[in-house]
């Protein structure tokens, strides 16, 4: 990926994004798996996975991502902007792994949805649920 999010993650955020995330039902759309520091996430309902990224340690404590990759396959996953790609990973730890309300990421995620799709006057909400799904209570 050209682009990749800029967040420093901290140490505690490390340890819970290492436990992965496994979707608990039918409207949650992401499952999340570590290996080493590599982050795989898949899409929940076929397998498929999407993003991998690897993170690296910061001087000075936290960790950020190094670099990633995305699946560009259309029949796998619909992305094809660099931008929207960077907040979908962003976003699916923020939101999903760590439970983060993360509004501001998805702000930018409709924002992005609408410029490119003729959906582009559903509601903010649809479109969310759409690409992200819900994250079942801890």
């Amino acid at each position: 990926m050209p682009e990749l999010p800029r967040r420093i993650w901290s140490d505690e955020d490390w340890e819970r994004i290492q436990r992965g995330y496994v979707s608990r039902d039918m409207d949650e759309k992401w499952d999340v798996l570590v290996e080493g520091e590599v982050v795989y996430l898949y899409r929940s309902w076929t397998g498929y996975g999407v993003f991998a990224a690897t993170f690296a340690p910061v001087d000075g404590g936290g960790w950020r991502i190094a670099s990633a990759v995305v699946e560009r396959d259309a029949e796998r996953y619909g992305g094809t902007d660099d931008a929207y790609d960077c907040v979908m990973l962003e976003l699916v730890i923020s939101a999903i792994v760590l439970g983060e309300p993360a509004p501001d990421l998805r702000s930018k995620l409709v924002e992005l949805t609408r410029r490119k799709s003729p959906s582009a006057d559903a509601p903010a909400g649809l479109i969310q649920h759409s690409a992200l799904g819900l994250r079942s209570g801890s």
